[in-house]
């Protein structure tokens, strides 16, 4: 039966509950927008015949921002407030940091205001997280943090510091365009710059989305994704096309109910941007011996082709390449750990799970994290297309055919530290073993 194939091509449900999440003002984590995301979620799932659809709610560190500004020589220059940085003002020397990586910091900073780059040089091994070079700051004894995009187009990145035992960080920290970056180093390197931030923290509330298909097993395939974004933007690649993709998914399965021998679970998290806190919440709590398999979208429709982060799991390998053969459609299966989203609270204790994204080559994240993550970007098409492919491979990992074998915290360990990503996770506290 290939009715759903076309069913599916033809759907609308995936891009008007895009449209529907875009529109929101913001869905920033512990927002009230975030919750109407949430709850617009659970009810499009409810719509396309998802049963036991509910929020769970959980409590998160809420942040929203004020204002921010670098004032250089006679100049202000524009910036905008990292997520969860701290308010107040320093004053030091700006010193350019070029990419920031771990040798770069390899000085005394005490007291000075560091630059950084959001990128890494090709010649390097691993990526940098933005995390990552804001802690080495701070352990180097800096006073603010600058984070300047690689990207062209005088648009500033944003991105959250802190960490689950401190959530918010430790000094100013503030983004800006790869054009302000250039600026800033060519005029006041080495000179005396003043970083300020205003933003509130508060106790806040976040909620995660759940919804079954398929038989009532114990086991479950989870398809999972995360509706809350920046505030700076829509949010439209990072996350709404994820949120997006679940429920198109789930339209296709639906209709599929009888081909699945496993329970799927949907599960929309909130707070993914402030420290995957949701995925934790969750992660925390559920018995992973009960999870066979997490397909997790968070990236998905940038591009046509998708990419499977499979973390070392042979049989994720084998199930997506499966896939790929069946229906004559490439899908990029990378076997290296992406210790980022939301499937990482669980992959990390050895649960087999996916990053589904789409393969945008060197650009990267693109246009995310900034102003420009709008719906224009994204097509209607790859959505549609990479629905297929995810409905097909929910449906394979569910059957009983399917098996999927877990891997031990130990190896996991292990393959980050092959990887070289350990030093960077310890840094940032996100290191578990």
């Amino acid at each position: 039966m290939t009715d759903w194939i076309g069913e599916t091509f033809t759907s609308d449900v995936g891009w008007e509950h895009l449209e529907t999440l875009v529109d929101i003002d913001t869905r920033m984590a512990g927002s009230d927008g975030e919750r109407r995301g949430a709850e617009a979620t659970r009810e499009a799932l409810a719509a396309v015949g998802a049963r036991n659809t509910r929020l769970e709610t959980f409590d998160v560190q809420g942040w929203s921002r004020g204002s921010a500004a670098i004032a250089a020589g006679e100049t202000t220059q524009d910036c905008i407030a990292l997520p969860r940085s701290p308010s107040g003002e320093v004053t030091g020397e700006l010193v350019d940091l070029d990419y920031g990586l771990p040798s770069d910091f390899d000085r005394d900073l005490t007291g000075k205001i560091v630059l950084a780059a959001s990128d890494v040089p090709d010649w390097f091994d691993r990526y940098v997280h933005r995390r990552e070079k804001y802690y080495r700051a701070v352990e180097a004894g800096a006073a603010a943090f600058i984070y300047s995009n690689h990207v062209e187009g005088c648009l500033p990145p944003t991105g959250s510091v802190g960490t689950e035992a401190a959530p918010i960080g430790d000094i100013p920290a503030v983004g800006v365009s790869k054009e302000v970056g250039a600026r800033l180093t060519r005029r006041f390197e080495g000179e005396s710059v003043t970083v300020s931030v205003d933003a509130d923290a508060y106790d806040a509330t976040s909620q995660n989305v759940h919804a079954d298909l398929g038989p009532d097993t114990e086991d479950a395939v989870l398809l999972t994704s995360h509706v809350d974004a920046h505030d700076i933007a829509e949010g439209a690649a990072d996350n709404a096309a994820g949120t997006a993709m679940v429920v198109e998914v789930a339209n296709a399965l639906a209709q599929r109910e009888d081909e699945l021998d496993t329970r799927v679970h949907c599960l929309v998290y909130g707070a993914e941007e402030v420290g995957l806190v949701g995925s934790h919440y969750d992660a925390n709590g559920r018995d992973h011996d009960t999870i066979k398999a997490i397909v997790n979208n968070d990236g998905v429709v940038r591009n046509r082709t998708l990419l499977c982060h499979t973390h070392g799991f042979e049989d994720l390998i084998d199930a997506a390449e499966r896939v790929a053969d069946r229906m004559g459609h490439p899908i990029d299966v990378p076997p290296e750990l992406n210790p980022h989203s939301d499937h990482w609270p669980y992959v990390k204790w050895g649960v087999p799970g996916y990053h589904i994204r789409s393969d945008t080559g060197d650009a990267g994240r693109g246009w995310g994290h900034t102003h420009a993550d709008t719906l224009d970007k994204l097509s209607v098409r790859d959505l549609r297309e990479q629905a297929i492919l995810l409905t097909e491979l929910v449906v394979e990992l569910a059957s009983d055919e399917t098996e999927i074998a877990h891997r031990s915290p130990p190896a996991i360990a292990e393959q980050l530290e092959t990887e070289n990503l350990a030093e960077g996770m310890q840094v940032i506290g996100d290191w578990p073993y």
